[in-house]
């Protein structure tokens, strides 16, 4: 098992937009609801300064459906 890479803000919200997500609402807090119309997925991505925590980003991954490995390509540009 890969170890999840560290992500900002703004690096979730490239690849949730490469993905095909888009912004839909502001939630509780600092917290933003992402949605997907193609399938209807929906991710709550936190809108907060450095990394996430690893934790926080392997459920924005699970929500996005990729694996650490994809989000690293896809954050890369690749």
């Amino acid at each position: 098992m890969t170890r999840f890479p560290a992500a900002k803000y703004r690096d979730v919200v490239r690849v949730a937009k490469k993905l095909g997500f888009s912004f839909y609402r502001m939630a509780k807090g600092d917290h933003e609801v992402w949605g997907r119309s193609s399938d209807g997925r929906v991710a709550i991505i936190p809108h907060q300064s450095g990394d996430l925590k690893r934790k926080t980003l392997k459920s924005i991954l699970e929500s996005f459906q990729i694996s650490p490995e994809e989000f690293s390509r896809l954050k890369k540009g690749k």
